[in-house]
């Protein structure tokens, strides 16, 4: 699998989504938010946690302006694979690629923990490798996480099975419990928690390993 991860000024969690993919055995290069095109036979790209462009204006809102951007969107309507994680989530809602928006946490303070997610489906490329219903534990680091969409979009996003990962104990005032969706053709995800943070005992747990090893399993295989 070759995967793309996007750099933005302020991105701060590219080199641990690059670690996390190469040594879940894919071929990883850096695109600077500037270039206009994504490298030629790219299957997935990453969209990184940080705070690009220093979260002015709205966090992610100037970085979806970028010119990488373009082609990121270009990419997952032909249907590649697009992750993004924390600022990458809320880089993806202003492309609208996913929707709702991540605002300001509910406690108003920047939460950074481990948190127990729930797997909600099962049917992805990202969620494969694990059980439905299974429990995992996750990274957070953000201050604006708190998912919100309007009635109808969260309706939607249940019944069309495309919430990925619910909350265990729902830090920062998410809808629903939502701590990761889906797009409508469930090749683009999104969401807060850091699984890429997640992968070395040294660091304090590896349950993000299937999230990765699921992804390149998956990908390959289609």
């Amino acid at each position: 699998m070759r995967a793309a991860v996007i750099q933005f000024p302020g991105s701060n969690c590219d080199r641990d989504l690059v670690v996390a993919l190469q040594d879940a055995g894919a071929d990883v290069e850096r695109v600077w938010h500037k270039d206009t095109e994504l490298p030629a036979g790219i299957d997935f790209v990453g969209v990184p946690g940080g705070f690009s462009f220093g979260d002015y204006l709205r966090c992610g809102a100037i970085a979806a302006q970028s010119p990488i951007c373009q082609s990121v969107v270009a990419h997952a309507n032909r249907g590649g694979y697009v992750f993004g994680v924390c600022n990458g989530f809320q880089i993806l809602t202003e492309t609208g690629l996913l929707p709702g928006a991540l605002l300001r946490n509910a406690g108003l303070k920047y939460i950074c923990k481990n948190v127990d997610l729930t797997v909600a489906t099962t049917d992805s490329v990202f969620t494969n490798g694990y059980a439905k219903g299974q429990s995992i534990s996750v990274p957070v680091a953000h201050h604006d996480g708190n998912f919100t969409a309007d009635a109808d979009t969260i309706a939607a996003l249940q019944g069309e099975d495309r919430v990925a990962f619910t909350y265990g104990d729902n830090p920062n005032g998410s809808d629903a419990d939502i701590a990761g969706v889906l797009s409508e053709n469930r090749r683009v995800l999104g969401m807060m928690p850091h699984p890429e943070r997640a992968v070395d005992a040294g660091h304090g747990g590896t349950d993000g390993v299937a999230f990765f090893r699921s992804v390149l399993d998956q990908v390959v295989s289609a």
